[in-house]
């Protein structure tokens, strides 16, 4: 099967596609046919060696935990699936070594649920990281309805997700972007505020209590504000800053496979109540450059690879 490895850890140009074997899979694993498969910033940096002292890599590595494809085989104890089934998946195990950029896919069967009839397999793919992050994250702060809550870096992947969850919710949402990103803000459900200087001032003069909860999906200086914006008794949860939890007493999030979750997730997708944002599809042929256009940093919504098996 072809697929996309980097050998040594490094920079983009350490990706190459070469013929792998098919991957075996265990009593509780499938192999799935990969249709298509996200890319997300953790990608990148697992093979930049950034985490190394986090996550266990096996080098030559296939990057990408995000997967949506075809069940393949089954393995001897995953009842719930058969040969055919169409699936989608946060298939991250505990080791770096067999990913999503590839034309097949051990998925651990824990990690798997089904895709609904009217999901594409590319929105399936563009799901399961950015969208089991944002719900997990929300859940841990409690939102609920009738708060009123500030998303830091709410355009992203990540935040479009926790936009709409929120809203969904009946929370009131305030989120931080750029001026560009302002309008697809408010068709999420959203009252855009431009990040950066005046971001206190702003986010104030549209919650003069406070927010009951601020939601960093951004990282850097987001959370500098937090004893300006936070109201009494409030809650602080972040996926990129420790300071949450360790300066604010809220929490730090770091997103679990989960896939009733993700059933939960892609059955609202399907419903029309939760919109997946794509920005651009490569073959794998070209998958480098997709996450050299991912490492730029500038890209709005999902960037998916398909595979044509």
């Amino acid at each position: 099967m072809k697929a996309l490895v980097y050998s040594d850890f490094g920079g983009n140009d350490r990706f190459q596609i070469v013929d792998r074997e098919m991957p075996h899979n265990g009593p509780d694993t499938l192999v799935v046919r990969v249709v298509a498969a996200g890319l997300n910033p953790v990608d990148y940096k697992v093979r930049e060696g950034y985490l190394r002292g986090a996550i266990d890599t096996l080098l030559p590595a296939v990057p990408g935990w995000d997967v949506a494809g075809i069940v393949e085989k089954t393995g001897l104890d995953t009842p719930k699936f058969a040969v055919g089934d169409a699936v989608l998946a946060y298939a991250r195990a505990d080791v770096v070594q067999h990913g999503s950029l590839a034309e097949y896919m051990p998925v651990p069967v824990r990690t798997a649920a089904h895709k609904p009839e009217g999901v594409s397999f590319e929105q399936a793919a563009a799901l399961p990281l950015t969208g089991l992050t944002a719900l997990q994250s929300l859940e841990r702060a409690g939102v609920r309805s009738g708060q009123t809550v500030l998303i830091h870096g709410a355009a992203g992947g990540v935040g479009s997700f926790g936009v709409q969850l929120a809203v969904l919710r009946g929370a009131r949402v305030v989120g931080t972007a750029s001026p560009a990103n302002h309008e697809y803000l408010r068709s999420l459900g959203a009252e855009p505020i431009a990040y950066g200087d005046g971001v206190v001032d702003a986010a104030r003069a549209l919650a003069p209590e406070g927010f009951d909860v601020i939601v960093d999906y951004a990282g850097g200086a987001s959370l500098d504000s937090v004893p300006h914006l936070l109201a009494s008794a409030g809650t602080v949860v972040s996926i990129a800053d420790p300071r949450a939890r360790s300066e604010f007493g809220g929490h730090y999030v770091w997103v679990r496979p989960d896939a009733a979750q993700l059933a939960e997730l892609a059955h609202l997708v399907a419903d029309g109540a939760l919109r997946v944002e794509i920005a651009a599809t490569y073959p794998l042929d070209e998958a480098a450059a997709a996450y050299a256009a991912l490492e730029q940093g500038h890209t709005r919504g999902k960037l998916v690879v398909t595979t044509a098996v």
